[in-house]
């Protein structure tokens, strides 16, 4: 198999140079392709008793597949993606596994149960529910006795059907273009000729207004906002939010649990005249939520008394709150001035929901104690052609103290994979003489140290490179790099890492180090200011950015949720406790890939649970799919006389973790006010 990814990998390479320019032919993209994630495979059973299966493996991020059958023949090697494996099966129970590849041979691969039986399908139960959070749509599973594979046939006329398949007791999630009562049926197929068969009548709801309220507004000073409509502040008195403009708009002040909320119905455009003029030129952002179930856009209209109107654009999310930051720049950018702000104009279509309508600002009273927790060093960790680099827990105290340290590892890829370290400043090789405390698997491994200018390479202009070989196995040792006669002249601001530079790692725990204590001028000692932690199936590290697309921080933590218990998560301690004498609300920048996820905070004191003694924990979910977004936790009440020094996260608690890219998210810039 490793003769045939090299060779796939090869070919993909070569495609790809050949298709671009003399001048476009750096691979360094590659360094980016993520493993392949949300491995799984699709059954379709003969239904003639001859117990053919027709397999169709899946992936994100996949290009070719092996399939395991799962009985004593030979594995199908090499399966494109959109292509399928065929095997006939004698009645009985499998286990499938699929093994999926990227473009660079990076692996990962699944394992599921198939059911081949040549009995008509027995006990068939059928649980047909509306989605609680989308409109229109259906959650549909079926379980049933010697069954495979299950068809839905949804009831439209001018639907293919069946509408959609699933294996049996896998979620079909089915929205339909309208609401209504549809007589819906579900086929339980097996490797039968038999099937059996599900007939019901079911009303597909369609969810028309918010179920819940956008996420808590920051406790800002007065100072650091201008409201026109928000519960949490106080507002500009006079307000018309419905001016006479000859709209079509239909106004309609809505509430939820006692939270207001302005509903424009019908929308074509629509007036808000403010009740003095504002001048907004102190403020940085204009920050509205906005819930629809139909609108795909809102167009948003600042409006000037001597400059006219500007506008900005943004997309909105059906079904879900969309929270909307926009930089006053991108108004003044457009010649607008904004020292008379009198009025706002949306313009858009079908029906939408305001709140937190307000310009703001930086917080100028930040809230003191052991807050933000930013995750940002003083350097930048990023790796190229199969190396990776990460800051953890240091998992060898003895010999080396530090909480903290960087492992490093070699995984398939280049024979010159690595990993870089670079500093907003520059290194001082005034001392010619640079240390590391290593970590290695085996003795003779060698380090490969490098100091590169701010060149990008290949066209790096200066670069000085020394090796150094590990005399120990399993502990740590210091390693010393001689650069005698390198320039002092030069700005070096890249320190390369290269493990047995000319060998192909394979990402085992033979090609695995840690690295400490790197004594340049700064010295790198990868020492945060907290301790970072996981249980019961969670992981936390700190990484580089992967989105700089709404936070530009250089470093973030990533937090999964891999197969284990329900309430797997992580914890960050802290040495001071947090103090909320000054504030109670913290908020966080999450980056989630789907809406909908709950993140769970929680603070408790230095007893290790379960015998931990005080605790409070809050809720809140995301409104976005891959972006960032800032959640609001609410710990009004929280006991200031508790020592909390433990802040725990679990995404989705009481959901079982798969460590797939669903349950990985990205945390910064952790905050109270």
């Amino acid at each position: 198999m490793k003769k045939l990814k090299i060779i796939y990998k090869a070919l993909v390479i070569l495609l790809i140079i050949n298709a671009c320019s003399e001048e476009d032919r750096s691979l360094d993209f590659l360094d980016n392709v993520a493993p392949p994630s949300n491995v799984a495979a699709s059954y379709n059973l003969s239904q003639d008793n001859s117990g053919l299966v027709t397999i169709l493996p899946t992936a994100v991020g996949a290009t070719f597949f092996d399939v395991y059958f799962g009985d004593a023949s030979a594995e199908e090697k090499g399966v494109e993606a959109g292509k399928m494996a065929q095997h006939t099966y004698t009645e009985g129970t499998y286990n499938i596994k699929v093994v999926a590849y990227n473009s660079k041979g990076d692996a990962t691969e699944a394992t599921q149960e198939l059911v081949v039986s040549f009995k008509a399908p027995e006990n068939l139960e059928v649980t047909i529910e509306n989605d609680i959070a989308i409109s229109k749509q259906l959650n549909i599973t079926a379980k049933a006795d010697f069954a495979a594979t299950y068809d839905f046939y949804s009831g439209e006329a001018d639907v293919a059907q069946p509408a959609a398949s699933a294996n049996i007791g896998d979620v079909i999630n089915y929205q339909y273009a309208t609401a209504g009562t549809y007589t819906v049926k579900v086929i339980a197929k097996g490797g039968a000729i038999e099937t059996t068969e599900y007939n019901g009548e079911f009303e597909v709801t369609a969810i028309l207004a918010p179920l819940k309220s956008a996420n808590t507004q920051p406790a800002r000073d007065a100072a650091d906002v201008i409201s026109i409509f928000s519960d949490t502040y106080t507002n500009v008195a006079g307000t018309d939010f419905n001016p006479n403009w000859s709209q079509t708009t239909v106004y309609t002040p809505f509430e939820l649990n006692g939270d207001a909320m302005i509903q424009y119905s019908n929308l074509n455009y629509q007036g808000i005249q403010i009740g003095e003029t504002q001048d907004i030129s102190g403020m940085e952002f204009l920050h509205l939520d906005v819930w629809t179930a139909d609108a795909t856009e809102l167009d948003t209209y600042l409006i000037s008394v001597a400059s006219g109107e500007k506008m900005i654009k943004t997309a909105l999310t059906k079904d879900a709150w969309t929270t909307i930051n926009i930089p006053i720049s991108a108004f003044t950018e457009q010649g607008l001035s904004v020292d008379d702000i009198h009025q706002f104009k949306f313009e858009g279509s079908g029906s939408v929901f305001i709140d937190n309508l307000y310009f703001y600002k930086a917080s100028s009273a930040p809230v003191t104690g052991v807050t933000p927790l930013t995750f940002e060093t003083d350097y930048e960790l990023s790796s190229f052609d199969g190396g990776s680099a990460s800051v953890i827990a240091n998992p060898d105290a003895n010999g080396n103290s530090s909480s903290s340290v960087l492992e490093l590892a070699k995984n398939a890829g280049q024979l010159w994979a690595g990993s870089k370290i670079t500093i907003s400043s520059t290194f001082d090789v005034s001392n010619t003489t640079i240390t590391a405390k290593v970590w290695s698997p085996r003795a003779g491994l060698d380090l490969l140290l490098k100091f590169e200018d701010a060149t990008p390479w290949p066209n790096t202009v200066s670069s000085a490179e020394i090796t150094a070989t590990t005399t120990v196995a399993n502990a740590w040792e210091e390693l010393t790099f001689d650069f005698s006669g390198i320039s002092t002249s030069v700005d070096f601001n890249n320190l390369v890492l290269i493990m047995d530079n000319g060998t192909e790692g394979d990402g085992s725990a033979n090609y695995t180090i840690y690295v400490d204590d790197i004594s340049t001028s700064p010295v790198l000692d990868f020492e945060p200011e907290f301790i970072l932690s996981s249980f019961d199936g969670g992981a936390i590290s700190v990484i580089a950015n992967p989105d700089t697309n709404g936070n530009a921080s250089a470093m973030v933590a990533q937090l999964v949720k891999n197969a284990g218990q329900l309430w797997a998560g992580s914890k960050i301690t802290v040495p001071t406790p947090f103090s909320f004498t000054a504030g109670t609300s913290i908020k966080v920048k999450v980056w989630s890939p789907r809406a909908g996820l709950d993140v769970l905070l929680k603070f408790e004191d230095a007893t290790p649970w379960p015998n931990t003694v005080a605790s409070a924990e809050i809720t809140a979910t995301t409104t976005t799919a891959n972006a960032w977004e800032e959640l609001t936790f609410d710990f009004s009440g929280i006991s200031t006389s508790v020592d909390f020094t433990n802040l725990v996260l679990i995404m989705d608690n009481g959901t079982e973790g798969d460590g797939s890219a669903n349950y990985t998210i990205y945390l910064d810039d952790i905050s109270q006010f």
